[in-house]
């Protein structure tokens, strides 16, 4: 079960943190390998310099502010009940498998999940919390 003002910021989440109102974000937040890794792509997914840029900053913040929660033992089988859930939603899993490996470490550590694009998660509500910032 959530704790109170606990959370994990989905990468929608701190890719706008600084455009999000804090009242919005839980208390104290945590972000997954999963996300690190999106924010560890982003750079290579641009050919604008400039963007390129604002990509590896906001990697290098968010390296230092959190430490990851790992896709560990734990998170590969609540994996099962995302995809799952996912499937009797009618949703595509293949293209969302980011998005299913952030929600299966929510579900693991018993946090909500606060995302800018709470569409991402429709079926999976009978497993986390899904709070839209």
């Amino acid at each position: 079960m959530a704790e109170p003002g606990r959370g994990i910021l989905d990468t929608s989440v701190v890719i706008d943190h600084d455009v999000i109102d804090a009242e919005a974000l839980p208390d104290e937040s945590a972000i997954t390998a999963i996300t690190l890794a999106e924010l560890a792509a982003g750079p290579h997914a641009t050919d604008d310099g400039i963007e390129r840029g604002h990509r590896q900053d906001r990697l290098q913040w968010a390296a230092a502010t959190w430490d990851p929660l790992p896709f560990d033992a734990d998170a590969a089988r609540a994996y099962a009940r995302v995809f799952a859930a996912t499937k009797a939603a009618g949703r595509s899993t293949h293209p969302r498998l980011a998005d299913l490996l952030i929600a299966a470490t929510a579900v693991a550590n018993g946090l909500p999940l606060y995302t800018r694009n709470p569409a991402d998660f429709v079926g999976l509500e009978g497993l986390i919390t899904v709070v839209p910032v």
